[in-house]
């Protein structure tokens, strides 16, 4: 007795192997673990009414990051809790998969964060540099202050993770 003729039985393969690659995949088509959407997935706290916060946010999300924005009266006790020194402040304070991140740090440095694992607490790039994510200004596009994103280790110390000159 005959259950399946050959036929049949490579539609049945074939349709198992569709969907198991489907389920390994996004909809992109690449592979998406559970580490990958943590390392994407960035939580932000800054004030309401900050547009240079929102611009940071969507250079964010332009550069595949996933964000969630906390408004909130004050980024202090958040930037704290991060373990992040208030003196590296900015006007927003984030996490990404353990890391804080503060400031007007470009998507690529955190990228690199995420893909070195250092031993730290995160970026920062204090103050609000011009030309920095979010921080264009809308005349001079590419005009840019020179800048450094740092590294700012457990205890307070830092280096400079990436130096970013000034474009005229």
């Amino acid at each position: 007795m005959k259950f399946f003729s050959k036929n049949r039985f490579f539609n049945i393969l074939a349709v198992l192997s569709i969907g198991l690659v489907a389920a390994c995949s996004d909809s992109n088509g690449v592979g998406n673990s559970a580490a990958q959407q943590a390392d994407s997935f960035v939580e932000v706290w800054k004030t309401p009414s900050c547009g240079c916060c929102s611009a940071w946010v969507s250079h964010l999300e332009e550069n595949g990051f996933t964000v969630k924005v906390n408004d909130v009266d004050n980024t202090d006790s958040f930037r704290a809790a991060l373990g992040m020194p208030q003196e590296y402040g900015s006007c927003h304070s984030a996490r990404v998969n353990g890391y804080a991140v503060e400031g007007h740090v470009p998507a690529d440095d955190i990228k690199k964060l995420l893909a070195e694992k250092p031993d730290a607490v995160g970026l920062a790039v204090p103050a609000m540099p011009m030309g920095s994510p979010g921080m264009e200004h809308p005349d001079f596009p590419e005009k840019r202050a020179e800048y450094d994103v740092l590294l700012v280790k457990k205890g307070g110390a830092f280096t400079s993770y990436t130096h970013y000159d000034a474009v005229n």
